[in-house]
């Protein structure tokens, strides 16, 4: 298992602006995204997902959050974002994600908080040559989602009432477009999340054995 969420995250964590985030793209990859509005548990279910399957666990938050910390022009761009609920820049979201799976020595990743917006789903599929096996999505109701945030109290500038509306209105806005995308193409997996944290976990488990029974009559076929 690896998680690279915070610190895999941090080690060369600052963005190299001109470098070509699709060179040395490897092949082979395994990609769930995990998609949900705000609170809605995606990290807390990525860290369970992670060691008991075997997948790397990247956070798109945690990679932003990174890039603040070392203080670079771009960590300041992203916090601006942040405070203000807005989205950050998909080429920026992708170089960092980009180099985070590179420096990965596995192929298979679980991605919490991408792809937020059809920008950022276009920018994977176009720069990074990647397509998920399937979207995990977490549904939990607005005024749920709200008393989650409200009452994690981690800290974070983005952990306000007006903030927190801002960031539903762009979840509802940008990102449930995305899910209904690939809900087309039948690639979303729906999770009811407002049960508790085991709950939830437990019906997750039976979209990823289903995913690995998948692999394995693949690997069958001549």
């Amino acid at each position: 298992m690896e998680t690279m969420a915070k610190d895999g995250a941090a080690q060369g964590a600052t963005v190299t602006p001109n470098k070509d985030v699709s060179e040395d793209n490897p092949k082979g990859y395994t990609v769930i995204y995990v998609l949900g509005g705000p609170g809605s548990g995606k990290s807390t279910q990525c860290t369970k997902i992670a060691p008991y399957f075997g997948f790397c666990h990247l956070s798109v938050g945690d990679l932003l959050e990174a890039e603040v910390e070392t203080g670079s022009e771009y960590g300041k761009m992203i916090e601006d974002c942040k405070k203000e609920g807005r989205l950050v820049p998909s080429d920026l979201v992708v170089k960092l994600l980009q180099q985070a799976m590179q420096r990965s020595q596995n192929k298979k990743f679980v991605i919490d908080g991408f792809p937020q917006n059809e920008e950022n789903r276009a920018a994977a599929e176009s720069i990074m040559k990647i397509e998920p096996d399937f979207v995990l999505f977490l549904n939990c109701s607005e005024e749920e989602m709200k008393i989650r945030l409200l009452n994690r109290n981690q800290g974070r500038v983005d952990d306000n009432i007006n903030t927190i509306q801002k960031r539903l209105k762009v979840y509802f806005e940008c990102t449930l477009p995305v899910i209904n995308y690939y809900s087309a193409k039948g690639k979303v997996r729906k999770i009811d999340a407002e049960r508790s944290p085991e709950e939830v976990f437990e019906a997750i488990k039976d979209v990823f054995f289903e995913l690995k029974e998948k692999h394995r009559e693949t690997a069958r076929r001549p």
